[in-house]
């Protein structure tokens, strides 16, 4: 009996699973250090942790180079304009050099203060301090590669970045080993030596890249060219979405800011179960920017009813993953957490949160397919709007109050997934309107 995929099929995977274990690696190379460190104290890890849920805020910055290259790219992409796809990336990556460096400057004088402004114990503000200050130095790394990854993923290549992020969590994994425990000669560093290996990994993927550029091993031509008439484009998409999870962040420090109230232990528990839930949705996330890049890909050669399509059959692989690893999440969760920490106390906080959030994986689907779709689509504005209102009106202040009134994390948690169930809801709706084939690049 013939099993062979069908064509459609076929290529929605080529495409989405190479980003999905690209997507599920970044995160493991992310909660590595949570990993590691985790053997120190709960302290070590409520400041690795709340370091790299601020380093979000230049994710979120980031996202202005993520969506406005793969929006734009791929619509070169689908209408075969090779030549001004190579002109757009070339803009966008020298773009990107100069907005890291005030983005550097801003992260390290003010990143460290996070740590008072959320009250949390000396101990957590000492480690954390140094090592977010330690990470300032890859801030144009993670820019500029960001732009390289974003424009692969835009015409399809999504092997490559994979490739490349397999041997540098490899890298990542031995340098941590060596530097936060002092081995082979090396003093123990702890949470300032995990800073150190994130930064020389992320510098290495970087020279991987621009070897890969200059020597035409990519889909684009290397070119110097600057062209304001591309970036003004790219950026029309790019900054609303930027501002969303710009706003988003705030929301979710505030959200943070909460939970940080019930203790160091129900912090860490929090950090971790977020590393683990990012486990069960960057695979997710991969199949979202296929969705991301079919449909700029569909939009640029003027199919929107298959680009429509694509993102539907996207939409339900997402689903079906992420309901698998559902029940994971709620029937074993403290398995999972054991890797991070041996703290009783910690594995109970982290286990309640994942169980809360097991849930509401479908939602979740959904959140991330449809919004890559539509901002693949130019229609960043729409997801800006959604995304806050929900945020702000369903998750945020209900939050708080519930916080105030019952004192228990179980109703703050309750907030968070009425807040995707919300979002879900109404991202399929705009979706299913059909407005954003209207919209122009």
């Amino acid at each position: 009996m013939n099993l062979t995929l069908p064509k459609k099929h076929k290529k929605i995977l080529n495409m989405a699973v190479p980003a999905a274990i690209n997507s599920l690696l970044d995160m493991l190379q992310v909660i590595t250090d949570l990993i590691m460190v985790g053997r120190i104290s709960a302290f070590a890890v409520a400041a690795v942790g709340l370091g790299l849920q601020s380093l979000m805020l230049v994710f979120a910055v980031m996202t202005l180079l993520h969506v406005g290259t793969n929006a734009l790219l791929s619509r070169f992409i689908g209408s075969g304009q090779i030549q001004r796809a190579s002109m757009g990336l070339s803009t966008l990556l020298r773009f990107a050099l100069f907005l890291s460096l005030p983005i550097s400057l801003l992260w390290y004088f003010l990143s460290a203060k996070l740590y008072i402004w959320f009250n949390t114990a000396p101990e957590v503000i000492a480690l954390g301090s140094e090592y977010v200050q330690v990470l300032t130095i890859m801030m144009p790394f993670i820019f500029i590669k960001m732009v390289f990854i974003s424009a692969l993923h835009a015409c399809g290549e999504t092997k490559t970045p994979m490739y490349i992020k397999l041997l540098s969590i490899l890298l990542n994994i031995i340098l941590n080993y060596i530097l936060i425990f002092g081995h082979f000669g090396m003093p123990p560093l702890g949470v300032v030596g995990a800073g150190i290996a994130t930064v020389i990994v992320n510098g290495l993927e970087l020279i991987v890249y621009i070897i890969l550029y200059v020597k035409n091993k990519m889909p684009y031509s290397p070119y110097w060219h600057y062209s304001s008439a591309l970036l003004k484009r790219a950026l029309k998409v790019g900054i609303p979405a930027s501002i969303e999870r710009s706003l988003t962040f705030g929301s979710f420090m505030l959200f943070t800011l909460i939970i940080a109230e019930y203790g160091t232990e129900t912090l860490a528990g929090y950090q971790i179960g977020l590393r683990v839930e990012g486990l069960a949705f960057m695979p997710g996330i991969g199949f979202t920017i296929a969705a991301m890049a079919l449909m700029g890909q569909g939009l640029g050669a003027k199919k929107p009813h298959q680009a429509k399509e694509d993102v539907l059959l996207v939409l339900k692989y997402t689903s079906g993953f992420m309901f698998f690893i559902s029940f994971f999440m709620i029937g074993i969760p403290e398995k999972i957490v054991w890797l991070f920490t041996d703290d009783a106390k910690t594995i109970e906080e982290a286990s309640l949160y994942l169980r809360i959030v097991g849930v509401s994986q479908i939602p979740l689907a959904f959140n991330f397919v449809l919004s890559g779709a539509l901002r693949g689509a130019g229609a960043s504005k729409q997801t800006l709007r959604i995304n806050l209102i929900s945020l702000w009106f369903v998750r945020i202040i209900p939050a708080f109050l519930l916080s105030w009134y019952f004192e228990s994390i179980l109703f703050v948690y309750l907030a968070m997934i009425a807040d995707t169930t919300v979002k879900a809801l109404w991202l399929w709706k705009t979706f299913d309107k059909g407005e954003w084939q209207k919209i122009k690049v």
